[in-house]
């Protein structure tokens, strides 16, 4: 569909032809194409509308949209955040970029994570600066949320700002002002190799990383439900990958483990990296002959927002205006808010769909969801620019 062809406004048709645009993170998915199409069709599409764009590269190829509408010397910034990256297609029931509509929903990849929310945010944007908005919308619709955020991170550094952000991932139009963050550690656990019948000299990796695993099972059972927070629960930790062994006959001097935490507001990488620690000294006092070595490889942090903050009312009271429930919930991924709130922009999650359907083998987007959607961000754009 040419960019002609979407009508000023029209929510649905603007998810559907960014649906149809492979947009698969090449840092997730081999022979990922990036996200230049898609930004080039919804650039050219919010020019027709009316906004005024601009596009920066996060990394080579990589773009971010800027697309602006209104007057910031008016009123308040609002910052309606998306992300133009998908995941991979393997394994997927349906033709991953034709854009399906049928029985009311619209198929493909990305149709819930999140172009969905992108095309709500594109035309409640443009149906508030229709009612003379008073403030400004800023459209950001950035590469690589689904690996590193370098987008985001990039546009952050160039200095954009607002007063707040809605960040359009699918909640089924839930309000969402938390979320948690994660935290994947290496544990490279020492053995020493010998033949399988020298027990005498050997030293099992594998077995001492079960050991491993077995505390750190206790951690998660006893220790870490005792950390909560009224939206997400309690905290989690799960081993993700393990490796190791040389051959049937021999033991194995090296075994490689790899853990995700869930984190909750208040908890760091740091804080992580030191309980994996303390499960290792635990292990070692006593197996003496327990030797690991640490590596924290990624953190990324959570996200919370008060429930009482200006942005959740306004967004509340936006709900009630266009005759939707008001539910507060927490967010279980994690989502560039949590970049945005830490560069000091209260970020809160609200967008059409529904999250178990994010890199799912069938996923789809209920139609008159994202119609829902943009209805209560047009009142949302107009109440808080004000």
């Amino acid at each position: 569909m040419s960019a002609a062809a979407i009508a000023p406004g029209d929510a649905r048709a603007l998810a559907r032809a960014l649906v149809r645009v492979d947009s698969r993170n090449p840092a997730l998915s081999p022979g990922g194409v990036g996200e230049a199409a898609a930004v080039a069709l919804l650039r050219e599409v919010l020019d027709d509308w009316g906004f005024r764009t601009e596009t920066h590269d996060a990394a080579p190829g990589r773009p971010n949209l800027l697309a602006r509408i209104g007057d910031a010397r008016n009123g308040r910034t609002l910052m309606l955040s998306g992300h133009a990256d998908v995941v991979g297609i393997e394994g997927m029931t349906h033709a991953p970029f034709d854009g399906e509509e049928r029985d009311g929903r619209l198929y493909g990849r990305g149709a819930a994570d999140m172009k969905g929310g992108i095309g709500a945010m594109c035309a409640a944007a443009w149906r508030a600066a229709r009612e003379r908005v008073a403030g400004e919308i800023i459209v950001a619709v950035t590469a690589d949320e689904e690996y590193e955020s370098v987008g985001t991170r990039a546009m952050l550094e160039r200095g954009v700002r607002a007063d707040a952000a809605i960040v359009g991932e699918p909640t089924g139009l839930d309000v969402m002002p938390a979320h948690r963050g994660f935290v994947w550690i290496e544990v490279v656990v020492a053995g020493r190799a010998a033949h399988g019948s020298r027990w005498e000299i050997g030293v099992d990796a594998i077995r001492h990383a079960g050991l491993l695993l077995a505390e750190l099972d206790r951690v998660d059972a006893e220790d870490l439900p005792r950390r909560s927070h009224p939206l997400l629960g309690r905290a989690s930790m799960h081993a993700s990958t393990i490796e190791g062994g040389l051959g049937m006959s021999t033991y194995p001097d090296r075994c490689v483990l790899r853990l995700e935490r869930r984190t909750l507001p208040g908890e760091n990488g740091s804080d992580v990296v030191d309980e994996v620690r303390r499960a290792c000294e635990a292990v070692r006092a006593a197996r003496p002959s327990f030797d690991a070595e640490l590596k924290l490889l990624m953190a990324q942090g959570p996200s919370d927002v008060a429930t009482d903050a200006p942005v959740v009312r306004s967004l509340e009271e936006s709900l009630r205006e266009r005759g939707e429930p008001v539910r507060v919930s927490g967010m279980s991924a994690w989502t560039d808010a949590a970049l945005l709130n830490a560069a000091g922009i209260p970020a809160i999650c609200f967008g059409p769909g529904d999250i178990s359907l994010a890199h799912a083998a069938e996923e789809y987007i209920p139609l008159p969801e994202i119609d829902r959607a943009a209805s209560v961000l047009t009142v949302l754009a107009r109440r808080w620019c004000a």
